[in-house]
């Protein structure tokens, strides 16, 4: 089944028909999904959803955009709620994410957002589990701080991927698994169509972004994980398997990079 490894179910876009919309995934192929927190409180809205919806998991950790919120003590909590809820400790938490660099609009100071990419780097190591990376427009500072943090013995996903295959490489090398979503299927993604050509398949993910990046022919509606089945279509293209294979294999690598173990 579909595995969407990034989603954010508890943005206000899903307020009138959350329930029903989450509910409904399993009956439309969507076996799981891993809501990932942006801000301190999207850390709490996470947690309850895994709480209540069987097929969803969690990542906990602040974005770039969101550290004006963040403090020592806030950190200190979502470590307590990273260990408390940990899916080695029979919890749903899967990783720490999203986190990152950011320096498309230059609005966050570069400094601050090092501070808290390396704090919460090592606040995954503390609590072992992998990490969700975003990065835009910052690759080579976002490789430098997680080569500089020994990231190959956290390991992860690098969301939303938008670099060179020589960079893709050199995460590939650090142990990182790379997300892809609908950004593959617009007309202008020759750059990550050729990233794609160059991934192996058992080191690439299935991902949403959702209520973001819609692929065609949803372009600029609000997204959801059932439309990942576009995603893989396009995938198979790109590989020459059915977008069947792509499905299982890519559930299999997120169920790996996530430690979520089936029985």
């Amino acid at each position: 089944m579909i595995f969407d490894t990034h989603a954010h179910y508890d943005d206000e876009s899903y307020d009138t028909d959350r329930e029903e919309l989450i509910r409904s995934l399993p009956d439309n192929g969507v076996g799981t999904v891993v809501n990932i927190s942006a801000t301190v409180a999207s850390c709490y809205d996470t947690l309850e959803l895994t709480q209540k919806y069987e097929h969803v998991y969690g990542a906990l950790g602040v974005h770039p955009e969101g550290l004006c919120d963040i403090d020592d003590e806030t950190l200190d909590k979502i470590r307590e709620l990273c260990i408390g809820n940990s899916i080695k400790n029979g919890g749903k938490i899967v990783a720490v994410g999203e986190i990152g660099l950011d320096y498309s609009y230059d609005v966050i100071d570069k400094e601050l957002q090092h501070k808290w990419f390396k704090a919460q780097l090592r606040m995954a190591s503390e609590v072992k589990l992998p990490v969700v990376i975003h990065s835009r427009d910052a690759a080579q500072d976002t490789y430098d701080i997680m080569k500089s943090m020994e990231c190959d013995r956290i390991g992860g996903i690098v969301h939303c991927y938008s670099y060179s295959k020589e960079m893709a490489e050199k995460f590939l090398d650090m142990g990182f698994y790379i997300g892809i979503g609908g950004v593959l299927t617009f007309k202008n993604a020759r750059k990550l169509v050729e990233v794609c050509e160059f991934l192996p398949i058992d080191r690439i993910v299935l991902e949403t972004d959702c209520p973001y990046l819609s692929p065609v022919p949803f372009r600029g509606e609000r997204n959801d994980s059932t439309r990942i089945r576009y995603v893989a279509q396009k995938l198979s293209e790109i590989k020459g398997i059915p977008d069947s294979e792509v499905i299982n294999i890519t559930e299999e690598n997120a169920n790996r990079v996530y430690g979520i173990c089936r029985h």
